[in-house]
């Protein structure tokens, strides 16, 4: 599971990242590029239509309308139909949101998490809690973006 958070937990307001975080676009790129993204329906529509859908990876969108059509995309209804589509491939990348992330969150062998140093108090949007069945193996190096905020990347294993 792949994803950035500010203080709190946030992920998103307003259907989109509360932040600009360049060197985090650049990070999940390298991560998730070559493995299936699975996704709901609402990260999919929160992508940038230049980038949907994400190259070079196949893209699965979760969503319970039988009639959702993601033009490049795989289209799931269900968490455990998405997994099935991109089995074979190795790992798969689940990437928001936080519907998805809770339901995945089981099965998750492997978080890799931005924290980012901003608090987003109309944050409507939240990550998964990580528990203590999580073990933190790359705490990250404190770095400052171009944009000012400051972050780190950090890798759990179960």
């Amino acid at each position: 599971m792949v994803w950035a958070e500010a203080r709190g937990g946030a992920i998103g307001r307003d259907g989109g990242l509360p932040w600009h975080l360049p060197e985090d676009l650049a990070h999940f790129k390298r991560v998730t590029l070559g493995a299936p993204a699975v996704m709901g329906r609402r990260t999919w529509e929160s992508l940038p239509e230049r980038f949907r859908p994400l190259p070079g990876r196949e893209n699965v969108v979760i969503t319970r309308d039988p009639a959702y059509a993601a033009p490049g995309a795989t289209v799931a209804p269900s968490l455990e139909t998405a997994l099935d589509a991109a089995r074979g491939t190795g790992r798969v990348c689940v990437i928001g949101g936080s519907e998805v992330f809770r339901l995945a969150m089981p099965r998750a062998s492997e978080l890799v998490v931005t924290r980012i140093e901003l608090d987003v108090p109309d944050a409507d949007t939240f990550a998964p809690g990580i528990g203590p069945e999580w073990r933190l193996v790359d705490p990250g190096e404190p770095s400052v973006s171009s944009t000012g905020l400051a972050y780190r990347f950090e890798r759990y294993r179960r």
